[in-house]
């Protein structure tokens, strides 16, 4: 190669990558507002960033891949918590989480209500941003992963209804980021090992307001309209002083009704003694 034909393939390569740099940047700025939900930026949204920052939230928390990695992304949180529950969780982190079982504790900041809101109002904000698939793995939270990778759906191919609910509580139903099937072991919501036992027992408790009439229907019930019933806890950790559960009351909307059967179909196999995920076979 001579010099000539040298100095031509560096300056053609430089205009060339120039303007594809050029190109791109235009592009990133001009589909800016398609990207975002920009109009939905309330002033409670605002207020709820500059409490992230106040707080330094960030110190352990990561947005988007961003901040410290000590403890989970908190990204698409609201949609996998609900509003109800991290607004518990904010006020007393304590409730749900102890040094002593948990290895650790998320401080009680202090946060007023309003403070909690705006946060939280934040947070739902930028997780309906189009975030391209993030995050890139399952966030664990208690060891257990919320979600599957991106463009896996976590439903189950079969034509048996456990088999596909089973997928479903692992997966897109997002369940076993909230229940164990463990006795006794409480991550957010209660333990659902043994559910069909415990389920005629509410049902048939004379404090029990839902309408259920049968196990599966109580399990149901549960699922699409987790406010209908609230567990007694002497910590009250499963719902709002409103009465609202903490319980997302989303996967009604999210779950089509044969997704939500095929869930009730494998709950119902959760006997006291059945085998845990893994032995199934």
């Amino acid at each position: 190669m001579t010099k000539a034909t040298t100095r031509r393939f560096f300056w053609g390569g430089t205009v060339l990558f120039t303007l594809v740099f050029i190109g791109l940047t235009i592009h990133t700025h001009t589909t800016i507002a398609d990207r975002t939900n920009q109009e939905n930026l309330t002033e409670e949204v605002v207020r709820g960033k500059h409490a992230w920052e106040r707080y330094n939230c960030e110190n352990c928390h990561t947005l988007m891949g961003e901040g410290a990695y000590y403890a989970p992304d908190l990204t698409q949180i609201v949609d996998r918590r609900g509003r109800p529950y991290l607004a518990l969780f904010l006020e007393n982190p304590a409730l749900f989480y102890s040094e002593e079982v948990d290895g650790r504790l998320m401080p009680d900041l202090g946060m007023t209500a309003q403070e909690i809101e705006d946060v939280i109002s934040f947070l739902d904000w930028v997780g309906d941003i189009d975030l391209n698939g993030w995050p890139p793995r399952p966030i664990l939270v208690a060891g257990v992963a919320v979600r599957g990778m991106p463009g896996v759906s976590g439903t189950g191919e079969s034509d048996q209804a456990v088999v596909r609910g089973l997928d479903l509580f692992h997966g897109a139903g997002g369940c076993a980021g909230c229940h164990a099937l463990t006795p006794e072991l409480t991550l957010v919501g209660s333990s659902l090992y043994g559910i069909p036992r415990t389920a005629a027992e509410r049902i048939r408790d004379p404090a029990y307001e839902g309408s259920a009439t049968t196990p599966e229907g109580y399990v149901k019930e549960s699922i699409v309209e987790p406010s209908a019933y609230i567990v007694p806890d002497p910590a009250n950790r499963y719902a709002t002083t409103e009465g609202v559960s903490i319980m997302p009351d989303t996967l009604a909307e999210q779950l089509t009704p044969q997704q939500v059967d095929d869930l009730v179909a494998y709950l119902m196999t959760l006997q006291a003694d059945a085998p845990e995920r893994g032995d199934e076979s």
